[in-house]
């Protein structure tokens, strides 16, 4: 039986770069994916419109969600993989609405099904066979050392703490570990301690990343400090994952759906 996949798009002001994100689903990755669901995060632009507008002249099937409250990219990831779980699909690919990855980068290890092998597969953007453009060296230097210091953690060689470009197993969310992790862009730190604590079994893969007319969200010097605490108080107590990371406790991520194509 052939697997079913969601494909999930988290959309927040990127108006621009989410049309060309949807642009890349060809016929080529459609036969790998069942539904496409853009989870509009509040956004104050006009990219929910440029969606729909979008649905209209397309054949794949996409749903979109307008998150209820701003629940951060984290808690979008978490509405996103309950509606995988709530909807039995096997897996859920995730691909920012920004347009910086690019899910070909996916489609050799969908094409000879490498997927099934693992938990989660986990696009790198620092690693043998990557490509990056227009982003900074001191960016890069940063990540590297900070790809080395959770290596060392997590007894693992990790190659990325967060792309765009990721494909989970659902049978591997649905016991909701990720629940209490931060709702914010530290979700994904808290995802790749999880590799270790939960024994996951995971592949990184090179991806293309570009950096053109796109607009970072991230507050790059907090956010490292906040993450390096992260690390070293699980460094010294494993437990400490399972704690409660949110800054405002959501008892369910809840959504309106504003376009089911099909």
């Amino acid at each position: 039986m052939k697997e079913k996949i969601l494909l999930f798009i988290p959309m927040y002001n990127c108006e621009k770069q989410v049309i060309r994100v949807l642009n890349q689903i060809d016929s080529e990755v459609a036969k790998y994916i069942k539904e496409i669901l853009v989870v509009n995060n509040r956004s104050t632009d006009n990219g929910e419109k440029a969606v729909l507008d979008f649905t209209k002249q397309s054949k794949l099937k996409i749903t979109i969600v307008r998150n209820d409250e701003n629940y951060n990219l984290g808690g979008s990831h978490k509405v996103a993989f309950q509606y995988a779980i709530d909807n039995e699909y096997d897996y859920v690919i995730v691909l920012h609405g920004d347009d910086q990855g690019n899910i070909h980068d996916l489609l050799p290890y969908l094409k000879n099904e490498d997927y099934k092998k693992y938990d989660c597969l986990l696009g790198s953007r620092f690693i043998k066979g990557s490509k990056l453009q227009g982003y900074s060296k001191f960016r890069t230097f940063g990540n590297i050392v900070y790809n080395y210091l959770f290596s060392f953690v997590i007894h693992k060689r990790v190659y990325d703490l967060g792309s765009g470009l990721n494909m989970y197993s659902t049978e591997m969310l649905k016991s909701n570990y990720y629940f209490k992790f931060p709702d914010k862009l530290t979700f994904n730190y808290l995802m790749v301690l999880a590799i270790h604590y939960y024994h996951q079994n995971v592949k990184f893969f090179p991806i293309t990343w570009r950096e053109d007319d796109q607009v970072s969200n991230v507050k790059m010097v907090n956010q490292a400090f906040e993450v390096l605490k992260m690390l070293f108080k699980y460094m010294f107590n494993h437990d400490y994952i399972k704690s409660e990371f949110r800054d405002k406790q959501v008892r369910k991520y809840t959504y309106k759906e504003i376009k089911n194509d099909k």
